[in-house]
């Protein structure tokens, strides 16, 4: 991941091939105590059709350890198949944060596509991966 986390900086998540898979802008930054970012999965047609999506990481204490909420807000009502893709990828973006925080390595969870989720997308018009 490449990231200016100051409020309008930019961060990127690539693919394994390189290229931008997912990329966003940051929108509020208050280290160490929260951070809000738009979220674009770099598919065609895919934010005209659903609108931007912003993900907040609020960060609390938490006895010796610190407590992550992680949500997910839209400015439209998004079809359930379609939100049950998130319900898949997020644990493992969460885990894979957690093990980089605690280790200083990422955690690679490889995962089937989430199909419920990409016939949905389909069904509106939008370009998934093959």
């Amino acid at each position: 991941m490449e990231a200016d986390l100051r409020v309008g900086g930019a961060f990127i998540v690539r693919a394994p091939d390189g290229s931008v898979h997912i990329d966003g802008e940051v929108i509020e930054c208050e280290p160490p105590r929260k951070l809000s970012v738009t979220w674009n999965v770099n598919w065609p047609g895919l934010i005209e059709k659903l609108g931007p999506t912003l993900v907040t990481y609020d960060i609390e204490p938490a006895g010796d350890a610190v407590r992550l909420t992680m949500t997910e807000a839209h400015d439209r009502p998004i079809d359930d198949d379609i939100l049950s893709g998130g319900r898949q990828g997020w644990p493992a973006i969460l885990s894979s944060l957690k093990s980089l925080l605690e280790t200083g390595d990422v955690l690679v969870v490889k995962m089937a596509p989430p199909q419920r989720m990409l016939e949905a997308l389909k069904r509106l018009g939008v370009e998934t991966p093959a």
